[in-house]
């Protein structure tokens, strides 16, 4: 079953759509390739120009892409799609069994329809002898007798190129203008008759072209006729976007009808690209796909720059209000259990042989450290800006029992805006207090204030070399901090520092892969 959502929805399954789906599997990107399987070169036996598959059926070389791209796991959907408007997310498209798929991006490569001439006769050898194009079927016509339909402004220009592959070309006006006199000079001296009277029917024996009658009953020898169609782009699913089909030109003559884009497939609606003969009438079979291959890169690209900027607003939005304490009370009423349970083991290493005393525990949590100060004598302040941590943090208390619980305080405070009373405790410990660099070293400053004479100050964090790690921090670069930052902000007269290192600490990965991690460590006495 096929999802709702995609991040591109390709619309056209030829060379083009498959090429492009292509890439943006290959780049990860959820596909989907919604394909009416009426490909503009069905009529034709093999195609040619296209290395690798010169000379082999157009439908050899479009079930080998999908298969290939199945691979990386872009879906298909035969079906026609009929209509598609913008919603927030981006697209919904509607198919022709009423279903509707979603896409972040449009990639549509519906090609065109060739309108051949109105001559009895002439559509039914489409893609066998009558071809349009010399260098996809004019090999196979070769010294042949080739007709060349003055159906087109190219027509004079075509004639040349078939002139190329065969001294028996003919020049047929089909009732038309005679050439100009330049022209037909350069029509003689090539040999190429001019046959002016109007076409009245092709003639066919045994499956193959032997000529066309014209109107008057005069008969018209030929192998193969070369004829230039109006080339219309299959723009309905476009315009229900508001893209409008314009008039193509090349040198200066009117072909037929395409969607203007960018070189890169961009259109005028943003989101919507398009490539191969949608928008490209002279696309080959190869030129369609090599600028489908491009066009995927685009979209992904351009996928990718909107999800960069999804990301920073995320990113800043976070920042700004994961340190509120509507945040860490959501934080921690959304999980049953936090943290671990264990004291911080640099709290342990170094507070083990400290002489008990008036304790301050910075972001207390669920009472670990707390606890454990409590059961080694300290009179410990826990404060934390999250109730709930603190309600939880109590009941930790009260099961190490009452001689435990009667040593700690619980205050519910923000020691940011509510700074702790200067030179009050024997320790001052903040683990893993990661702040925005200006909030955290205002806090620092209050934390350094608060150590009585003789006191240690114990900071510790998450040092940034964890970040290249396999650790899974939060990836907040400038949240995280060195010892050596932190000893920087104390005032040497006033302090020795004791310890300023990354200590290396065994832990265990998400993915429970054993690694070494390192925690940033500030160990410092108050004179």
């Amino acid at each position: 079953m096929r999802q709702e959502a995609y991040d591109v929805v390709v619309i056209g399954g030829g060379a083009a759509g498959l090429s492009g789906a292509l890439v943006l599997a290959r780049s990860r990107r959820t596909v989907l390739v919604v394909d009416s399987g009426e490909p503009r070169n069905a009529p034709a036996d093999h195609m040619h120009n296209y290395l690798g598959y010169d000379g082999r059926p157009p439908a050899e070389l479009l079930a080998a892409g999908r298969a290939e791209i199945a691979k990386y796991g872009a879906e298909f959907v035969t079906a026609t799609a009929e209509h598609a408007e913008r919603d927030d997310d981006g697209f919904v498209v509607t198919l022709n069994d009423n279903s509707r798929v979603r896409a972040k991006r449009l990639l549509v490569t519906t090609g065109l329809v060739d309108e051949l001439p109105d001559i009895p006769g002439l559509a039914q050898r489409w893609g066998r002898d009558v071809a349009h194009c010399p260098y996809c079927h004019g090999w196979e016509v070769r010294d042949k007798r080739i007709g060349v339909l003055v159906s087109s402004p190219m027509a004079f220009h075509s004639t040349q190129m078939w002139r190329q592959l065969s001294p028996h070309v003919l020049y047929l006006l089909n009732g038309g203008a005679a050439p100009a006199p330049e022209q037909a000079e350069q029509l003689a001296a090539r040999g190429i008759p001019v046959v002016a009277g109007r076409i009245g029917s092709v003639q066919v024996d045994n499956d193959q072209i032997t000529g066309v009658r014209l109107e008057d009953g005069t008969e018209i020898a030929l192998d193969a006729i070369a004829v230039g169609p109006r080339f219309v782009a299959r723009s309905a699913l476009l315009e229900s976007l508001g893209l409008k089909a314009a008039d193509f030109e090349m040198n200066g003559a009117v072909l037929g009808s395409h969607i203007p884009a960018e070189p890169n497939g961009a259109t005028a609606v943003p989101g919507v690209w398009v490539a191969g003969n949608v928008t490209n009438l002279g696309a080959t079979v190869a030129v369609a796909a090599a600028a489908a291959q491009a066009t995927g890169a685009m979209i992904n690209m351009d996928l990718i720059t909107a999800e960069n900027k999804e990301a920073v607003a995320a990113y800043r939005h976070r920042a700004a209000t994961m340190f509120t304490q509507e945040a860490w009370e959501e934080r921690y009423r959304s999980r049953g259990i936090v943290w671990s349970g264990r004291p911080n083991p640099q709290l342990v290493l170094e507070a083990a042989d400290l002489p008990a005393g008036r304790a301050l525990d910075v972001g207390a949590g669920e009472g670990a450290d707390a606890v454990w100060l409590a059961e080694h004598g300290w009179q410990v302040t826990a404060a934390d800006i999250s109730s709930v941590a603190l309600t939880r943090a109590a009941g930790h208390a009260t099961t190490a029992g009452a001689a435990v619980a009667e040593k700690i305080t619980f205050s519910h405070t923000d020691l940011r805006t509510a700074p702790p009373a200067e030179q009050s405790y024997d320790l001052v410990s903040a683990q893993f207090m990661h702040l925005p660099p200006d909030e955290r070293r205002e806090l620092w400053a209050h934390l350094a204030a608060a150590v009585a004479p003789g006191g240690t100050l114990l900071i510790v964090g998450h040092h940034p070399s964890d970040l290249v790690t396999t650790a899974g921090r939060f990836h907040f670069p400038d949240m995280l901090f060195t010892a050596e930052e932190v000893a920087a902000g104390l005032d040497a007269s006033a302090w020795d520092v004791v310890a300023a290192e990354a200590r290396p600490r065994q832990a265990t990965d998400p993915d429970g892969r054993d690694i070494t991690v390192h925690d940033a460590v500030l160990v410092a006495r108050r004179r």
